[in-house]
């Protein structure tokens, strides 16, 4: 089973990190929550969910996990202003390991600068930016690129995201 870093801040999309955290972990893979220091939490943004972070960005490393995981709303937003999660995801992209993104977690994609020539979707408000950042943007609702990158576009595809995410695990 994977173990799988979630990087993920304040103002997170509430069911991009609850329904897709619940499936995973009902498959038997380990969610490990990843924000500025374990310990904290953060807070959705439509209100309904809280989640308790596991670990801080200082104290973990990528060659600690199978795959990453990035929920969308404000949070990627938040956390590409913050170059230790850039790298952190950066380094996922570069080493080949899957990257599990819906919505706006692409930006920070988008700020590692790994997009480029790769299959993605996202949230409608970012397909510029993903396509300025070199990605072949695909309205569609899960687009799974190199056996590796798999994005999808809001709450609606998560369905077809979390399908997409556990058959890559």
């Amino acid at each position: 089973m994977a173990k799988i870093a979630t990087l993920i801040t304040d103002q997170f999309e509430d069911v991009e990190y609850t329904d897709p955290a619940e499936a995973f972990k009902k498959e038997g893979h380990d969610v490990v929550t990843i924000e500025k220091e374990s310990g904290n939490s953060v807070k959705g943004k439509q209100g309904d969910a809280t989640v308790s972070i596991d670990q801080s960005i200082d104290n973990v490393s990528p060659s600690d996990f199978d795959a990453l995981f990035i929920p969308g709303g404000f949070s990627p937003d938040l956390l590409r202003g913050d170059d230790r999660f850039v790298a952190f995801a950066k380094e996922f992209m570069d080493s080949g390991k899957p990257v599990l993104t819906i919505c706006h977690g692409p930006q920070l994609l988008i700020t590692a600068k790994t997009l480029e020539g790769r299959k993605a979707t996202g949230f409608k408000s970012i397909k510029v930016d993903m396509e300025y950042a070199g990605a072949e943007y695909h309205d569609e609702e899960v687009v799974v690129c190199g056996n590796q990158l798999v994005t999808s576009r809001d709450p609606d595809d998560l369905p077809a995201f979390i399908r997409e995410s556990l058959k890559l695990l």
